[in-house]
């Protein structure tokens, strides 16, 4: 059984509101598996101790062990089919009957299937693909072909930026949380920039012809002075949620190409129709040289990534750069492509543009006079409300948000709570109308009695 119900960034394991809820909440059934968890597992920021339990999880809905319902906003960017999809449940049943595992150097129908369908929907020659278990590794492959193929081993990345909890990837990673810890150095030659804040910059409302992309262009500072970077790594809207300003990423590309750099986008949460398009970077009408995804590819039931690259990028032949136990699974392939097909059968790409305009609508009509609401953002169905105690210097409301975010769990809304104080909404792209209804109802009632 999965302990992890809800999850929230930059709020304390123990902290008073966490206790204070399961005081008043844990229930019968789920207490004695908290207790048990908790001594079980090693303690990590962001997971265990956990929260509550887990006992069923089923379309937007996750139930824990006393029966109570939640609303799953959050799902760890895994559930864009909703959990337990009746059309991938059965697909991978029949896979174990049929195929339950290849070793590594026997190739099998589901694997291949995969690898060319992903080269079908990812635009431009990206087209040669290696899968892993997981983003972090897949992350990893990608930085080793910018290494072979330029020579180089130096990249750039954004502070504040997440790209898996490995130490090649918390190394090019700008979050704290996964770096602070760490005894000794990180990969050597991994420059960080400040990322793109366009809602706390001194230019937020003049528009990229005003503040001149200076965002951009520090990239381009640090390529120049560098003079040996081989990749920059970022990932195309963050899940926090941030969205670029219009033109960063056409300013990052031309960059990279003129300086001998590739561009290495992670799609891990935001892939697959998340953003209201099959890849986020779609939105700024830029293709990078390497793509990585994960979460969502394996359904919401099984673990499995991918590297695809281009087509003149597959220069590593003559040594590992993966060679994982399970890069050509044909139970996790065969999961990855059913979920595309649902994706693209229910066409939950549009869905996700569709309700995700709705979502913010809504949002900036009924809060956007709150004076603890700062920004209201996001792309598709991921998109974020920021509580701030100050509207005017946008000061951090992390307490605020704490109280909002247990108010929701209790009226049945499960969300994580971003960088301390952003509410941070991501349902499944299945989602009815009446249900996001029911969500977006919660939400703003909570912040209206906190306010």
């Amino acid at each position: 059984m999965n302990q992890t119900v809800v999850h929230t960034e930059g709020e304390s394991n123990t902290s008073e509101a966490r206790k204070s809820w399961q005081a008043k909440s844990a229930g019968q059934n789920s207490e004695p598996l908290l207790k048990r968890d908790a001594k079980a597992f090693l303690h990590q920021s962001l997971s265990s101790p956990c929260v509550s339990t887990i006992a069923k999880a089923e379309g937007i809905w996750i139930e824990d062990s006393d029966g109570r319902r939640f609303m799953d906003f959050h799902g760890n960017s895994v559930h864009h089919i909703g959990w337990g999809h009746p059309k991938l449940i059965e697909a991978i049943k029949a896979q174990l009957d049929d195929l339950p595992f290849a070793p590594r150097r026997f190739t099998n129908e589901p694997a291949v299937e995969l690898a060319e369908k992903l080269a079908e929907i990812a635009p431009g020659d990206l087209s040669k693909t290696l899968f892993t278990t997981g983003g972090s590794d897949a992350n990893e492959v990608a930085l080793k072909i910018a290494r072979a193929a330029t020579g180089r081993f130096k990249t750039i990345s954004f502070w504040d930026s997440f790209h898996g909890a490995g130490l090649g990837a918390a190394s090019v990673g700008g979050e704290a949380t996964f770096r602070s810890h760490i005894a000794g150095p990180l990969l050597p030659g991994t420059e960080h920039v400040a990322p793109f804040a366009c809602y706390r910059c001194p230019y937020n409302h003049a528009g990229p012809d005003i503040c001149g992309l200076a965002c951009a262009k520090m990239v381009e500072f640090v390529l120049e002075r560098e003079g040996d970077v081989a990749a920059v790594i970022a990932e195309p809207m963050r899940a926090v949620p941030y969205v670029p300003p219009a033109g960063f990423w056409k300013a990052v590309r031309e960059a990279c190409n003129r300086h001998g750099a590739l561009l290495i986008m992670d799609e891990i949460p935001t892939g697959l129709g998340k953003t209201g398009k099959m890849f986020a970077f779609e939105h700024d009408d830029v293709i990078p040289d390497i793509v990585t995804m994960g979460k969502a590819l394996g359904g919401g039931v099984l673990p499995i990534a991918a590297c695809i690259a281009r087509k003149e990028l597959d220069v590593c032949g003559d040594f590992a750069i993966g060679h994982y136990t399970h890069e050509k699974n044909p139970v996790t392939s065969r999961a990855a492509l059913t979920t595309i097909q649902i994706i693209e059968e229910e066409g939950l790409v549009d869905r996700s543009a569709e309700l995700g305009a709705y979502a913010m609508a809504q949002l900036q009509d009924r809060l956007g006079s709150v004076p603890i609401v700062g920004d209201i953002r996001g792309r598709g169905l991921m998109f974020g409300v920021e509580i701030v105690q100050d509207r005017k210097d946008k000061t951090a409301g992390n307490a605020l948000a704490e109280k909002i975010y247990y108010a929701c769990l209790d009226a049945g809304l499960s969300f994580k709570i971003s960088q301390g104080c952003v509410l941070t909404l991501s349902p499944p792209l299945t989602i009815s109308r009446t249900e996001l209804d029911a969500a977006l109802d919660i939400v703003v009632t909570a912040i209206r009695s906190v306010a």
